[in-house]
């Protein structure tokens, strides 16, 4: 069965496009996992501190990412239709609106900081998390360049630019988190300060080198020839906003619902949140197998989408959920086996490590439907159907996951366990109703072709 499955056209063509966009993905998450390791050393108030940055944070940045996330099926469409300038005015429009995002969340968040002191947190938690957060909210602009770039280019199937540049930075975001905390390399010692200084400068590295990249390399450079005669325009950026807001709102709807769960166990004590932002930092990396094969399901299913070939939409389709849950039942077991080995990468305390293994546990139990959830979504944004998955994952994440998680952690005393039994309930309704959305468009569309 599994050798028919790996020589099928479908899942060749699936993973070839995958593995980069895998890659390139977990790249982005091990920064902020590097960092929560070197803070983790330093001490278990650093570490909350960070986390609890973080927090707030990634709860704007994933609106900025989910914007981004426009470009690829309308590049996509461009690109099969061999249209230079329409490619060159998506890129040009998407840039401008992206940017423009991220400026407006940049600014809120300059003002939000001192929000960090009234979210009943441990105080000097919250104290260290104040400076911390002021210095990693500016990498919100060169982020969101590096995700425009890496959607321009995953809408042209070029999937390896971003890999190659999310590898490089991340060994910038070691070799300076050890620098810039310990005062190594003839660099100023900062502390714990030093890893927010070291996300900064890498992703900044990340972003411009990506854009620079665009119009210098001959893979991508086509679109210098006439970018300046493309013109910001009302009709693209109103289809990039209509595209990215919802899957931007998908993003920060599941992101917020973590977010908060992250608050709630803040409200339990330093260990808590500690062991909550371990669990959490292992389980977001495996969620990027998941990530990456959906993003090779939005390519590979925009480019029959452009031809209305219904079939190999669904052969595009079921090929990458099949391949999701082979990997993610692959890490579900993994999380299984290993739940008290792994935290030990993030920390020596052992209350923390014991909660830890256990919110690995469920983590474990979420695997294939976390990576069903995400995988389904990228197939819809390759079918621009964007406004149920919106719905499905406002009801799932914020009417049924936020009331479960306070109600089992406070009513029921369950704490943080409760709150990740509350996150579990709401990836499987979020996966079931995305799937039979899926299932709805494939034979309403199967019958008219």
């Amino acid at each position: 069965m599994f050798k028919k499955f790996f020589n099928n056209a479908h899942t060749k063509e699936t993973i070839q496009l995958a593995w980069p966009l895998v890659l390139t993905q977990v790249g982005y998450i091990i920064t902020g996992m590097v960092d929560n390791i070197f803070l983790g050393q330093i001490g278990t108030t650093e570490q909350a501190a960070g986390i609890l940055s973080n927090n707030l944070y990634v709860l704007l940045l994933v609106f900025a990412i989910g914007m981004s996330y426009a470009t690829t099926p309308l590049v996509n469409a461009a690109y099969e239709q061999k249209d230079l300038l329409k490619k060159a005015s998506l890129f040009k429009n998407s840039l401008f609106l992206n940017l423009a995002v991220a400026i407006l969340l940049f600014i809120v968040l300059f003002f939000a900081s001192n929000l960090l002191h009234h979210m009943q947190q441990p105080e000097d938690v919250a104290a260290m998390a104040v400076p911390f957060f002021d210095v990693l909210i500016f990498s919100m602009i060169p982020v969101s360049l590096f995700f425009t770039c890496k959607q321009y280019c995953e809408g042209l199937s070029n999937t390896k630019m971003a890999l190659i540049i999310s590898v490089i930075g991340n060994l910038l975001n070691i070799i300076l988190n050890y620098a810039l905390i310990y005062g190594k390399l003839g660099l100023p010692e900062l502390g714990y300060m030093g890893s927010a200084w070291a996300s900064f400068i890498a992703r900044m590295f990340m972003g411009v080198s990506f854009l620079v990249y665009i119009f210098k390399s001959p893979i991508t450079n086509e679109i210098k020839s006439v970018y300046s005669q493309v013109k910001l325009n009302w009709t693209e950026l109103r289809e990039l906003w209509k595209i990215g807001f919802n899957s931007a709102m998908q993003f920060t709807f599941e992101v917020a619902a973590f977010v908060i769960a992250g608050l709630m166990a803040g409200s339990f004590g330093k260990e808590q949140i500690d062991a909550h932002g371990v669990a959490l930092s292992i389980a977001a990396f495996t969620y990027m197998f998941g990530s990456g094969i959906s993003s090779a399901a939005t390519i590979r299913v925009g480019i029959y989408s452009a031809q209305q070939n219904w079939i190999d939409i669904k052969n595009a389709a079921y090929t990458a959920i099949k391949l999701v849950l082979l990997v993610m039942g692959s890490c579900g077991i993994i999380l299984l086996i290993f739940n008290h080995q792994l935290p030990k990468a993030f920390s020596s305390e052992l209350s923390i490590l014991n909660l830890a293994a256990s919110l690995l546990i469920i983590a474990a139990m979420f695997q294939l439907f976390d990576g069903l959830q995400v995988t389904i979504i990228g197939v819809l944004r390759g079918l621009e159907d964007v406004r149920w998955p919106t719905a499905i994952t406002l009801v799932g994440y914020w009417v049924l996951a936020l009331p479960l998680a306070y109600v089992l952690a406070f009513t029921f005393k369950m704490q943080t366990i409760g709150i990740w039994i509350a996150l579990l309930s709401s990836l499987v309704f979020v996966a079931l109703c995305l799937l039979w959305r899926l299932n709805y468009l494939l034979r309403k569309n199967l019958k008219q072709s």
